[in-house]
């Protein structure tokens, strides 16, 4: 009798010690599950951004990263929307060819908000106004204006609304637009290769002022070159765009797009001309 009582002590011992491991797995299952639900759910607050690192102070390289305006813009838009985001620096014509293709989310790079870009795009609000200007060799006593650029040979980024303002003053078609890939169309003027270049005004003042050496003065004029408005570009149809355009009208309320803007341009921004656009 003893010991049918010892074996059935031994079958309970057993029965307990798989409730136990049962029990176990299925409460280590049910943490993986809420782990994988948690990690599924942040997937869902990424979005994946382009730039073209090659427009200081907006996005330029230093010491291996992205850095610039826009980045510090894109980073605090972000946090606002509850957004991870991920930058990836590309070439200017391939932002336009993956954003379209699907394969990134949006772009930012001092992209200016255009009709024709809007055929095939989204646009945040604007969070940025500028303009275009130009760029010659301070020995140059010539070019006045945009109008003194006619027969002169002019470099511009491609793809740029520098090229448009060049192709309205010269041509469209016209053999003295130096349409520049690979990010070198100031340093044309430079080295003789064209009597001017046209860029953003922010980003040819920035050039200028870095390279004194390179001996270039900006020329400005706001008579032929109209204001133009920067903005995220998203894949059409977007649904990171109206959560976008909320968390920059808070955070120019907030003040935190004035001290972002201070950081890199040393000045107020006109936030009465960049809020009339919201």
């Amino acid at each position: 009798m003893v010991a049918p009582r010892q074996k059935k002590s031994h079958n309970n011992i057993v029965y307990i010690v798989l409730g136990v491991v049962i029990v176990g797995i299925v409460i280590g299952t049910t943490k993986l599950v809420g782990h994988s639900a948690t990690t599924k759910s942040k997937s869902e607050k990424k979005i994946s951004v382009l730039t073209y690192a090659n427009w200081n102070p907006f996005e330029y390289i230093k010491n291996g990263k992205v850095v610039g305006f826009d980045l510090d813009i894109l980073k605090s838009l972000s946090k606002e929307a509850g957004y991870q985001y991920t930058i990836k620096n590309t070439g200017w014509d391939s932002m336009f060819t993956q954003l379209n293709s699907g394969s990134a989310d949006a772009a930012i790079s001092g992209i200016t908000i255009t009709k024709d870009r809007q055929k095939t795009y989204s646009f945040s609000k604007p969070y940025f106004v500028s303009r275009q200007a130009i760029i010659v060799k301070k020995t140059d006593t010539v070019i006045k204006n945009a109008t003194d650029l006619k027969n002169k040979k002019v470099a511009v980024q491609l793809g740029s609304t520098g090229e448009e303002a060049a192709e309205s003053i010269l041509g469209k078609n016209s053999s003295n637009i130096s349409k520049d890939k690979g990010g070198t169309t100031f340093l044309q003027v430079v080295h003789g290769q064209a009597d001017a270049a046209i860029g953003d005004e922010t980003t040819v003042k920035k050039y200028v002022a870095s390279n004194p050496s390179y001996k270039l003065k900006v020329i400005y004029d706001d008579k032929n070159f109209e204001p133009e408005y920067f903005g995220l570009m998203f894949t059409k149809n977007s649904k990171y765009r109206s959560t976008y355009n909320a968390a920059l009208k808070k955070i120019i309320d907030n003040g935190e797009y004035t001290k972002i803007y201070e950081k890199w341009f040393g000045s107020k921004p006109s936030l009465d001309v960049i809020k009339s656009r919201q």
